[in-house]
């Protein structure tokens, strides 16, 4: 008997004004159940690590992957994202047989899929790659708060808090910072010409 498999993705940071986007791709066990998979930014930041760890215990196969601060900024953020996914499923070390991705969009590959609009509260296995995706991203944000200090990333994760863009027109943008976004863009010009 051959076994069809699934593949979740879903990617977290596309509204971010720094940082990488992170896509995960997930292939689920069915004989190995996760209670309490949900959308991850309906889930408490302890629920989510928890869930973490657990489906990396318990799933056939998953990948995380990322499209960087350049390439979306060369891109766009829409086919950053979309690269990343690519990236993910790719990288997974069992090609699944089908591909249901989170959103309205799917990226050009060979792989049968479908898009799930609000999918990562429909369909398990998005479910927990929207929770991989976004407890990696969210780590990455807090470790380079270490490196980058001043900005707020490790409380904000890089989103348009009035903390970060507060900090942004104070500090002005970090290496890490996406400049094709409006308030980066507006923090660079307020930088004088010598």
């Amino acid at each position: 008997m051959t076994v069809a498999w699934l593949a979740g993705v879903d990617e977290a940071g596309r509204g971010p004004l720094a940082g990488d986007v992170v896509a995960a791709a997930v292939i689920l066990d069915d004989r190995k159940p996760i209670e309490g998979l949900a959308d991850s930014k309906k889930l408490s930041e302890k629920k989510r690590e928890s869930l973490f760890a657990e489906i990396q215990d318990k799933a056939v196969a998953f990948c995380v992957a990322r499209a960087s601060v350049e390439e979306i900024d060369r891109l766009n953020i829409l086919h950053a994202s979309l690269l990343a996914m690519q990236r993910a499923v790719e990288g997974l070390h069992i090609e699944p047989h089908h591909v249901l991705v989170d959103g309205n969009r799917l990226p050009q590959w060979r792989y049968s899929s479908e898009a799930v609009v609000q999918g990562d509260a429909l369909v398990a296995a998005i479910s927990a790659a929207s929770i991989l995706a976004k407890v990696t991203r969210d780590k990455e944000m807090c470790a380079l708060d270490e490196v980058y200090p001043g900005y707020g990333f490790a409380i904000h994760k890089g989103y348009p808090t009035k903390l970060h863009l507060s900090a942004l027109q104070a500090i002005g943008p970090s290496p890490i910072h996406r400049r094709g976004y409006a308030p980066v863009r507006d923090a660079l010009a307020q930088i004088p010409l010598f």
